[in-house]
């Protein structure tokens, strides 16, 4: 049987989230994040342009 990716079919509701440091937008976890979760300020690359140049 092949394997194929598929969506995440858990319990969405229970990942933890935090919000962006720069618009306030809520963030969901995502795998990718995993290892670095207590690290991640931003929801976008706009949102860490955006906090790089107000704060020059």
């Amino acid at each position: 049987m092949p394997t194929t990716k598929t969506s995440f079919k858990g319990n969405k509701q229970a990942l933890p989230s935090k919000p962006c440091e720069v618009c306030g937008r809520e963030m969901s976890w995502r795998k990718s994040w995993a290892k670095n979760w207590d690290a991640v300020k931003y929801c976008s690359d706009a949102c860490r342009l955006r906090k790089k140049t107000s704060a020059s």
